[in-house]
């Protein structure tokens, strides 16, 4: 009787640590653009593989989620954001988006309208949620570009969304670090974007 007691209480603690351990994971949802999907790159070489495997390395329960897509405007995220968020149930969500919408001069009150339904549809589904402060070339004038990343700010004050720095500061005024088109960062600047995001999901999380 003492043996199969002993045993039943082994089977469970067997049962109850990969338990333990995944209710206490940390997923975080990306939902980004190009910036955040690797474009030009390998699979391997973008930014959010490199961090994960950093994450694996040090053994952090945490776990990326990557749905950035090249070319996503804030309106394709909303047309997704529902299905993603039922079916990964991240625990941790990043809103890295607008770039595409201040490129094409998209109208900054229906940016900001749809930034605040992005966050405020993660937030219902029980996440935190984090917005990223995305900077624009100037194409459009200062007026606009100065509009455009004030945006943020806003939405983070009126959600009480976590406001997050511009991972690409570091990397684009060196010309080194970008892809020819100037826009995208290159494989060697990816390495730079993983420490720099270490960083900024560390000071989120905690």
């Amino acid at each position: 009787m003492i043996r199969i007691f002993l045993k039943l209480v082994v089977l469970l603690a067997c049962l109850y640590q990969p338990f333990a351990a995944y209710a206490s994971e940390t997923k975080i949802m990306i939902i980004g653009d190009s910036l955040s999907a690797g474009y030009g790159l390998k699979q391997d070489q973008d930014w959010v593989n490199l961090l994960q495997n950093k994450y694996a390395e040090e053994k952090k329960s945490i776990l990326l989620i990557n749905m950035s897509v090249s070319g996503q405007t804030t309106d394709n995220a909303l047309l997704n954001i529902d299905a993603q968020l039922k079916a990964h149930k991240p625990s941790h969500v990043l809103i890295e988006l607008g770039g595409n919408d201040g490129i094409r001069g998209f109208p900054i009150k229906l940016i900001r309208s749809h930034l605040t339904q992005l966050v405020e549809k993660s937030k219902n589904s029980g996440a935190q949620v984090a917005i990223m402060e995305i900077q624009i070339p100037p194409n459009l004038g200062p007026r606009y570009t100065k509009m455009f990343t004030g945006n943020y700010q806003k939405v983070a004050q009126a959600t009480g969304a976590h406001l997050m720095d511009y991972f690409m500061v570091p990397v684009a005024v060196d010309k080194s670090l970008m892809q020819n088109d100037n826009l995208h960062p290159n494989e060697k600047a990816q390495p730079i974007i993983r420490d720099f995001m270490a960083e900024q999901f560390n000071q989120w999380l905690n």
